[in-house]
Order: structure tokens, then C-alpha cells, then sequence
């Protein structure tokens, strides 16, 4: 056991140091009866803050547990070093500031912000392994955690996934709500796991569907409340492959998808110590790092705390409205969507065939089949204020939002390999490389916010700040006075210029603006 509390240890030092900033407090009425030796005070004098405790937490998993040495979430802090690689010139980039796994990252933020998270990779990756770490962190005893895990096979059953009703009930019951339910022990725990996921039967996966979105379960009208929970699922191959193909709505749940990369020989040497001393990482994690319930329910609260500035969060805006528009799909201007065309049955050549009005390799939009829904938005926003908080700031970065878009978008956003962008040879990578892509469609997005300038040229965000102060007490005159004005800007953007995206957008939020000027103008003049 010579490798044993090495194996356990934990890093006393700050693991991302930084300046100490002043403690501050709310007021609470109890302190003012609290003596200076009270329990409340120890406890928290002697706390490690969460952030540091879930940086501990990632370090020891990525150094001790999950062989992950690929730190593809990149931060710098002045020029890396960088080196040309390869027949194909890519770049090997040594990052200036601290950096990070995905593979480990990831499931870690899931855990913390306790979403739905997909692992995904060949057979023997590590993906199941690192579920039932995420699993042993919530504090569960490994052999709770493997029992609770739920494995996807072709004969899985409702009652194999839920629970059975009790036999004697069923035969002696006079009324349905007499019948009693032994419901599966996994569906109470705050972290659930769900093996080979696209080999459960389309039936169960509907189950399924109902307790990762609505967080109940239902059997003969019988009702089970789940805790809020971490999700981890995992899948050889998502894209095709498994048993069963997977509905669509139960893939929406889904909030992240990480790839499990391959495994680097270089580091056998660990491997074949485990192997010698028969360890096993999650029988071996630190108690130092293992989080209560109600150290996780106040991960959750500080990480929504963590702020999301505006400039960060026009950039997403701007980002998201590339996506939707589709001119050639609808008569009226609400209904020229991507969405609308896939509901129509039309194919999509052609749909794509007569939307010829841009310039299709400059169109951000045309590299995809589809646009974001308000579920992949709020995902991605509440990642990124993890992401921060992981970090230890209180504020997310613009680099923040650019290193977990890919994930929460990896299987959300459908790329078009059509798409004239795909054609030329320097992008011939992207084809595959899905991560990559959409790493660099954000980088395209942020080129075309700043060449409009539009921190310091917004007229449409200027003229949705002044409405979002209110409308109690303007006059009618002032009124018809930012009609005029939205109406101006109206024909400032129409004028000789082609649709994209972001415009359309704009002039449908500048639409909408007149209409609720309308609609208070017609109030001030029913009621004069």
C-alpha cells in the first residue's frame, strides 16, 4: 500500500492563487446574539470556500484518478507559445494561465450546477468511471453508487427503471390509490447515472424523458418527486449508434456533451501501478473533498450569483442571432425561420437551393441546418457563470463563455455539410472536428460584432434600454416621438443592405417596440 495516501492527497496550497479580497457579510438579526465562541463562528472560520473546495476536487481527479493529460480549455495570460505542427501547419499552443480537461471539467460543472451531462467514447475510455467519482463526491459509498447506476439494455422495462407496484396490492387493492409502489432507490439520489443510454427501448426512454425534464416519476398514477440532481449518461457512439435511436426531446435534455479523447501511452507507468497495488481512484477519494447535500445546494446559489455583464452577454446575443433565419421559408416576416422549414417537409436542398439572397460563404447561418432554443441558451449561460465561479471570479469572461460553448452546443447546433464555408481546404477539418467548429463560428461571430462596432454603435439596444426604464408617466408626445424614431432606424437598416441574421433580429425587436409604444399610445388616448 505504498501508493495509497500519496494516491489520497490533497493539495494544501491555494490551487489557483489570487489577491484575498475583503470578507464581506450580509446583516442577519442572529449575529447580533451570537458570542465570540459561537458555533456558527467556527464553522465558518474553519470552512474551505466551495470554489476552492471544487478546485481541489477537479485537481485531484485529473492528477489522481481520471488519466486525462489533454488541457484543451485553453486561458492565457499574455502571448502563449505556440509551435506549427504537421504537413497540415496546425498549431500546438502551451497555454500562459492555468487550464483545464474537458473530460474532467465538465462532468465537474455538472455536478455543481447539477445538470445533464453525455459521456462519449469508444469502450473502455473511463466515461462510466467517471460518473461514479461524480457519484462518490456527493457522498455515497461506490457500492450505493454502482448498484444505482442504471445500465440501457433492448429489454428494459418502465418497471425495470421505475419500480414495480407490490404484487399483494395488485391482487388485494379495491381502487388504484391502494396500490403501493417499491420504487427504484436511484430515482432519491442527487446523482444519477444511466449506462448506455441509446440501448433502452423508445418506450422507457419516454419514462425516462419525464424524470430528467419534470423531475418526477409516474407508475399506475402513483407519483415519486425526485431531488434535483446531477446527470451523467453515457454512449459509445450518439451519433448513429446503439440499439435504440434516441427520441429527440430526450436528447434536447441533454445539457453537455463531452468526448472522451484518447488514451496517451506515456502514461502506462500509472496504469500499471494501479494494476500492482490494486487501487481503485474511486474507493480512494479524499474526504476532504466530498460535498454535503447542502454544500451542493449552495454551490448552486453562488454560482447563479456570479455576474454576466452585459458586453459578454451582447456578444452571445449576437452570436445566437445568426442562426435562425431561413428568407426563403416563410411569406410573412415572423415566419422566415430554419424551423419553419423543417416543419414544412420540404427537403433541404431545396429550401437551401432558393434561399440565394446572401452571400453564403460570409453568412454565418448557412454553416447550419438549425437555430437555439431558449433551453440551449439558458444552458449555456448558467455553464458559463460555473465556469467563472470554477475559476474563482465573480464575473464571467468573454474566454469563459468562448471554452464551454462547444460543449453545451456540440450536439445542439447541426452543422449543413454543404455549406460553402466546409468546401474550402483550410476547413476541411471542422467537417469532423464539431468542437472545433463551433469554437470557430464563435471567433467569426465576435470578428463581425467588432467590425460593426456595435459596443459603441448599438441604435437598437440604445432604443431597448430606453424603453426597459418604463413607461409610467410619459406623454403622448413623447411617445409618438420614439415611434418616430424606431421608424427611422427601420429605414436606416433596410435601406440597399441584404438580410442577415443579426438584422433581422434587430428589426424584429424594433417591431415589437412599436408595437408596445402602439399599444400605450391607444391606452393614453382611451383614457384622456
Amino acid at each position: 500500500m505504498s501508493l495509497f495516501k500519496p494516491f489520497q492527497r490533497v493539495s494544501r496550497a491555494p490551487t489557483n492563487p489570487r489577491p484575498a479580497a475583503p470578507a464581506t457579510r450580509a446583516f442577519d438579526v442572529g449575529t447580533l446574539y451570537e458570542g465570540p465562541l459561537s458555533a456558527g463562528n467556527v464553522d465558518v472560520a474553519s470552512q474551505t470556500p466551495l470554489d476552492e473546495k471544487l478546485r481541489q476536487a477537479y485537481f485531484w481527479i485529473v492528477n489522481s484518478a481520471i488519466i486525462s493529460p489533454h488541457y484543451d480549455v485553453e486561458y492565457n495570460q499574455g502571448p502563449p507559445s505556440q509551435f506549427t505542427v504537421g504537413d497540415r501547419k496546425r498549431t500546438l499552443t502551451l497555454p500562459s494561465a492555468q487550464s483545464y480537461s474537458s473530460y474532467v471539467l465538465l462532468p465537474l460543472l455538472t455536478f455543481a450546477t447539477r445538470r445533464k451531462c453525455l459521456l462519449v467514447g469508444g469502450p473502455g475510455r473511463g466515461k462510466t468511471a467517471s460518473a461514479i467519482l461524480m457519484g462518490v463526491l456527493a457522498g455515497y459509498p461506490v457500492r450505493e453508487v454502482r448498484r444505482a447506476m442504471q445500465h440501457g439494455h433492448p429489454q428494459m422495462t418502465i418497471a425495470d427503471l421505475l419500480g414495480n407496484p407490490l404484487p399483494a396490492d395488485l391482487v388485494n387493492a379495491q381502487s388504484m390509490d391502494a396500490i403501493r409502489i417499491a420504487w427504484r432507490n436511484w430515482l432519491g439520489m442527487r446523482v444519477k447515472i444511466i449506462d448506455e443510454y441509446n440501448r433502452i427501448p423508445t418506450r422507457t426512454q419516454s419514462a425516462l424523458l419525464t424524470v430528467m425534464g419534470d423531475n418526477y416519476a409516474e407508475v399506475l398514477n402513483h407519483i415519486y418527486e425526485c431531488p434535483d440532481s446531477a446527470w451523467y449518461l453515457t454512449a459509445n457512439d450518439d451519433r448513429g449508434g446503439g440499439t435504440y435511436q434516441v427520441i429527440e426531446a430526450l436528447r434536447d435534455r441533454i445539457d453537455v456533451v463531452v468526448p472522451a479523447l484518447a488514451f496517451n501511452p506515456r502514461f502506462l507507468g500509472q496504469l500499471l501501478s494501479r494494476i500492482e497495488e490494486n487501487l481503485r481512484p474511486e474507493e480512494l477519494v479524499p474526504r476532504e473533498i466530498v460535498f454535503t447535500e447542502s454544500e451542493i445546494d449552495r454551490l448552486g446559489q453562488e454560482i447563479r450569483a456570479v455576474d454576466l455583464p452585459e458586453p459578454v452577454r451582447r456578444r452571445l446575443e449576437f452570436f445566437t442571432s445568426q442562426f435562425e433565419l431561413m428568407e426563403s421559408a416563410g411569406a410573412q416576416f415572423e415566419t422566415m425561420t430554419k424551423d419553419v422549414a423543417r416543419l414544412s417537409g420540404v427537403e433541404w436542398s431545396e429550401v437551401t437551393a432558393a434561399d440565394d439572397g446572401r452571400d453564403r460563404l460570409k453568412d454565418l447561418g448557412c454553416q447550419t441546418r438549425n437555430g437555439l432554443s431558449v433551453r440551449n441558451l439558458m444552458t449555456l449561460m448558467i455553464y458559463a457563470k460555473a465556469l467563472a465561479y470554477f475559476r474563482g471570479n465573480a464575473t464571467v469572461e468573454l474566454e469563459d463563455l468562448r471554452q464551454v460553448l462547444p460543449f453545451v452546443l456540440g450536439d445542439k447546433l447541426q452543422p449543413d455539410p454543404d455549406a460553402p464555408f466546409f468546401a474550402l481546404p483550410e476547413n476541411a477539418a471542422y467537417r469532423t472536428d464539431r468542437l472545433g467548429w463551433l469554437r470557430r463560428l464563435f471567433d467569426l461571430s465576435c470578428e463581425e460584432y467588432d467590425r460593426l462596432d456595435l459596443d459603441n454603435d448599438d441604435a437598437v439596444g440604445a432604443l431597448g434600454e430606453e424603453f426597459d426604464r418604463g413607461l409610467d408617466g410619459l406623454s403622448e408626445r413623447e411617445v409618438r416621438g420614439r415611434l418616430v424614431r424606431i421608424e427611422q432606424v427601420v429605414g436606416e437598416r433596410t435601406r440597399g443592405r441584404k438580410l442577415y441574421g443579426h438584422l433581422y433580429d434587430d428589426l424584429l425587436k424594433l417591431k415589437y417596440l412599436h408595437q408596445r409604444y402602439t399599444n400605450y399610445l391607444h391606452w393614453l388616448s382611451a383614457s384622456s
